[in-house]
C-alpha cells in the first residue's frame, strides 16, 4: 500500500440504539425453501390493510356475478326440461 491510500477497518457496534444487521456466510441451507408443511399460513396477514375494502367490494361483485350466472343457467335448464316434457307429451 502506498502512503496516499490507506484502508481503515472499523466495526460498527451500535447506531441510534439499534445493533447493525449482521451478514452471515451463506452455507446453502438458508436459500432452500422450506417444505409446505413447515411454512406458516399467513397469506391474509401479508395483504396491506388499506386494500381490504377493495378486496371485499370485488369479492361481493364476483359473488353476485357467480350467483347470477348460476341462476341463469338453472333457469335455462328448467325451461329446456319443461319444453322437452311438453313436446314429449304432445308427440306421444
Amino acid at each position: 500500500m502506498s502512503d496516499s491510500s490507506q484502508a481503515i477497518e472499523v466495526e460498527i457496534v451500535e447506531i441510534d440504539g439499534a445493533a447493525p444487521i449482521q451478514k452471515f456466510e451463506n452455507d446453502g441451507r438458508a436459500s432452500r425453501p422450506l417444505p409446505w408443511k413447515n411454512r406458516p399460513v399467513d397469506f391474509l396477514g401479508k395483504l396491506d390493510r388499506r386494500w381490504w375494502p377493495l378486496w371485499i367490494f370485488l369479492g361481493i361483485i364476483l359473488l353476485a356475478l357467480l350467483l347470477t350466472v348460476g341462476l341463469a343457467v338453472g333457469l335455462i335448464m328448467v325451461i329446456v326440461k319443461t319444453l322437452r316434457r311438453f313436446i314429449r307429451a304432445i308427440m306421444g
